[in-house]
């Protein structure tokens, strides 16, 4: 058996075809053809009020800080458990970032914590669809509601799952995306701004291009365009979203394999997992699974050292995720909340088993028969 790495990002064999074109039709950077495509595509087929590409979740996160105007004396409720940009982007704006822990059965937010987070300087609740699984929204958005809280989701994993039949990053007020070579569908780097609350679509162009009203110019609505508000240069150029636009075009293609990919991986360790104490992944009723990854969750911290170190001796490349938050070096100083157990628990234990759409049946089962074989 061959070394089998954790990651290899999916071609289609368009990418390159598609660059091509945008360099041919002399307009590479960001806002062209390629880019209206793919936006055009996200709100269309997921019903998205407005998309904006950007060249990463982070950006299309800090986009949303702006445009919910979080600045110094506010406090957004974020997971612990997340990666970092999550928290980044608002404390970036002054916010004092608010940690959730982690629900017992699924790293994603304990949404039956938030109630006891908030309080008259809290702004924003952003829940993370860790895995691609949805967060219960209906709660999310009846306690943000209650508290006229935005609620922004950081949607990362998220692309092409649902909650309730209704699609994932269209139920909070905002939410991003990425398209990181780690995604179902890549950019290499890249991320989408979505927004679905009608007040916040005007300024949302002008944050993503600098500041300025250079949308509206090119779209003929004003003769010339100025500075009219902060922002930055969050677009991606032509090249970005050619890339992304020859991925789109294999979303079920490649959604479908990663489900079986998934699948594969459930049905050879749930009993030998149920044996060993190995808690699975979990999808609520109310979610469904778009195959982002694969993970488990051991006993302790020195049995997940022991399976990874076992893996890679039999050339199995797992990893680890999310170290928690709030006892980062940045932060663990500036946090006065409580312990957040659940979320060490995923900090120490969580194993991420290597997926990509190329991992071939036999690879998975040779993946799963070794970490079988390690805890028996």
């Amino acid at each position: 058996m061959n070394n089998i790495p954790f990651n290899k990002p999916f071609l289609t064999g368009n990418e390159t075809h598609y660059i091509e074109e945008a360099v041919s039709s002399g307009k590479i950077s960001g806002n062209g053809m390629f880019t209206k495509k793919c936006q055009r595509f996200f709100e269309n087929r997921f019903g998205f009020k407005k998309t904006l590409l950007t060249t990463s979740c982070t950006d299309a996160l800090e986009m949303c800080a702006i445009l919910a105007g979080i600045g110094p004396g506010d406090e957004v409720i974020v997971p612990s458990y997340t990666f970092v940009s999550t928290a980044l982007a608002f404390a970036r704006q002054g916010a004092e970032i608010t940690f959730a822990d982690s629900r017992t059965n699924h790293p994603g937010m304990d949404e039956y914590s938030l109630e006891s987070l908030i309080t008259e300087k809290t702004k924003a609740i952003v829940p993370v669809h860790y895995a691609g699984v949805a967060c219960d929204m209906d709660v999310i958005m009846a306690v943000a509601e209650k508290h006229n809280l935005l609620v922004i989701e950081d949607a990362a994993h998220s692309i092409n799952s649902f909650y309730k039949n209704r699609p994932l990053g269209s139920i909070g007020h905002l939410a991003a995306f990425s398209f990181h070579e780690t995604k179902n569908i890549n950019a290499g780097e890249g991320g989408l701004l979505v927004v679905n609350d009608e007040q916040f679509i005007p300024r949302s162009e002008i944050i993503w291009e600098k500041g300025t009203n250079r949308a509206s110019f090119f779209r003929g609505e004003i003769d010339k365009y100025e500075w009219v508000d902060t922002g930055s240069s969050f677009l991606p150029s032509e090249l970005t979203a050619a890339f992304l636009w020859a991925q789109i075009e294999h979303l079920d293609a490649i959604q479908k394999r990663r489900k079986v990919i998934w699948q594969l991986y459930h049905n050879r360790l749930s009993i030998p997992a149920e044996k060993s104490g190995v808690q699975l992944p979990v999808i609520p009723d109310y979610a469904t699974n778009n195959g982002h990854m694969y993970y488990l969750v051991c006993s302790t911290n020195k049995e997940r050292t022991e399976l990874i170190r076992y893996l890679r001796e039999k050339k199995i490349l797992a990893v680890f995720h999310y170290q928690s938050l709030h006892k980062s070096r940045y932060y663990k100083g500036r946090y006065s909340g409580s312990e957040l157990p659940r979320a060490q628990i995923y900090t120490d234990r969580l194993v991420r088993l290597p997926f990509y759409f190329h991992l071939s049946d036999e690879e998975v089962a040779y993946i799963a028969d070794t970490v079988v074989a390690f805890y028996s």
